[in-house]
């Protein structure tokens, strides 16, 4: 069904990975992995202090936060989402700061209308949860002034190796990117950024693309972020028929995937893209 500004109300997929406190602590563990990578994508897009900035798909706030720091008490953030518990918590994060320079909007992004246009949209983890991406950027675009930036930070599940064979890690790779692609979630959404900015009218994005990689330096968190992730898809996981509880064995998955680490094993993460563009002056 159309909304108003022309964006589409039925463009969201299920969203799996369900608003518990456990995954919302999973979620701010991630973000003190994944922020630096986040804040050089957003540093070469031209966030920069003074801006007015919508994040659209906020969540529980970990991408709205990094961006009040480098906006400074001038600029403003906005953070918009669908879910009122992940919103709950991000204003609960806001208000023990307190954070002056945020707030935050319940509801599609994309259909929301504010009181006037912003020099940036920003989104990290969004378009890959989106029937039709290209709706959802045509969507929030229309939030930008002229000239403004659109920034997002998108995965390519692909990126996923370890060397030598960590084979745990290697299941829980496959296992997490199967249950999304059987759920209709797009596993590569960060290599296809480009065609979805061109197909929606914007200008081709410039592009930036890093991974988390580690042994027995680093290694150990981005596994014990992998852990946590199975912990909140294993339902799916099961009831999609990727895998068996007893296949996951969550007791000792953590444990596992340790051991393998310690043995030499380097793990590489899913690669991060981010991709950007102007909107015309």
């Amino acid at each position: 069904m159309e909304v108003a500004g022309g964006a589409r109300a039925d463009v969201h997929v299920p969203y799996i990975l369900v608003h518990s406190d456990r995954e919302i602590r999973r979620l701010s563990h991630q973000a003190g992995i994944i922020n630096p990578i986040t804040r050089r994508i957003l540093l070469s897009a031209g966030i920069s202090a003074g801006m007015r900035v919508l994040d659209v798909g906020c969540g529980a706030g970990d991408v709205t936060f990094l961006v009040s720091e480098m906006v400074g008490s001038e600029g403003q953030v906005i953070g918009a989402d669908l879910a009122p518990a992940a919103l709950a918590a991000a204003e609960g994060r806001a208000a023990a700061n307190p954070i002056q320079n945020v707030s935050f909007r319940e509801g599609d992004p994309a259909a929301l209308s504010f009181d006037r246009p912003f020099d940036a949209v920003i989104g990290r983890y969004v378009l890959m949860f989106q029937a039709d991406a290209v709706a959802m950027l045509r969507g929030v675009a229309r939030h930008l002034r002229p000239g403004g930036t659109i920034v997002f930070h998108e995965p390519d599940w692909d990126g996923c190796r370890s060397s030598p064979p960590a084979p745990t890690y290697d299941d829980c790779c496959r296992w997490i990117v199967e249950t999304f692609r059987r759920s209709g979630i797009e596993t590569n959404m960060g290599i296809k950024l480009d065609a979805a900015f061109r197909a929606a009218g914007l200008t081709a994005p410039s592009m930036h693309l890093e991974a988390v990689v580690g042994g027995t330096k680093g290694g150990f968190d981005w596994s014990h972020q992998t852990a946590e992730l199975i912990v909140t898809m294993l339902p799916e996981i099961q009831s999609r028929g990727v895998a068996t509880a007893a296949e996951v064995d969550i007791e000792t998955l953590g444990q596992r995937m340790q051991l393998e680490i310690e043995a030499g094993s380097v793990i590489v993460s899913r690669s991060e893209v981010g991709a950007w563009s102007r909107a015309p002056n």
